[in-house]
């Protein structure tokens, strides 16, 4: 009944305190034979009305999910401060007096593993949620991930060959190994001709 672009887009209004940003993948159109820029304007971002108090409480909520909840073990010794939630879907329903027990179902209907959150907490700069299909619990499979998105992101560093095989078989928790320095920097710059470049707008936590 969502899609992770939703998931991320709520997660991005949360923290930008109550106010909601447009998702977009275009910010301007060029003319093949003039190379001409025709910006595309962003649409207005749109305040919610949230009370500071209810964003506050739900910010603090998910920056204590990392610090002592159920993504703590991996985002331990992060450089940067993050905010987050676990969360499990289900794939088939299972009876109220039943025990979920993945191993003994297949694996197309095991449980999915979900993920958001945004960093760095105090000045958010991203965004995200994620899901791993019929991976299990979110801290299993989905947190892992988000945390080395972030430390590329936010630090420049690639996780070692053998953390991102762990993290393929479901079996990180916070980075192993020395992390390489990323060749090119995240996000990319992107050049625009002055028109094009003033009516890009972004939202102060990217959506991604």
């Amino acid at each position: 009944s969502f899609t992770m672009l939703q998931l991320a887009q709520a997660t991005a209004t949360v923290v930008n305190n109550g106010v909601k940003f447009r998702p977009r993948l275009v910010i301007g159109t060029q003319d093949p034979v003039s190379h001409a820029v025709q910006p595309v304007p962003p649409e207005a971002p749109q305040p919610l009305g949230y009370k500071p108090e209810h964003i506050d409480i739900v910010k603090r909520a998910m920056v204590g999910v990392v610090q002592g909840g159920t993504s703590a073990q991996v985002f331990a010794g992060a450089a940067y401060e993050s905010g987050g939630k676990t969360g499990t879907a289900q794939a088939v329903t299972i009876g109220q007096k039943e025990k979920y027990n993945a191993s003994k179902l297949e694996e197309h209907q095991r449980d999915h593993s979900l993920y958001i959150a945004f960093a760095p907490a105090q000045d958010p700069k991203i965004a995200l949620a994620m899901v791993v299909e019929n991976a299990g619990f979110g801290a299993v499979a989905a947190a892992p991930i988000a945390r080395r998105i972030f430390d590329y992101w936010l630090l420049g560093q690639v996780p070692t060959t053998d953390d991102l095989e762990a993290v393929r078989r479901g079996q990180a928790g916070r980075p192993s190994g020395t992390p390489r320095n990323a060749e090119a920097a995240w996000p990319p710059a992107v050049t625009l001709p002055s028109a094009a470049a003033s009516a890009a707008v972004k939202s102060k936590a990217a959506a991604s």
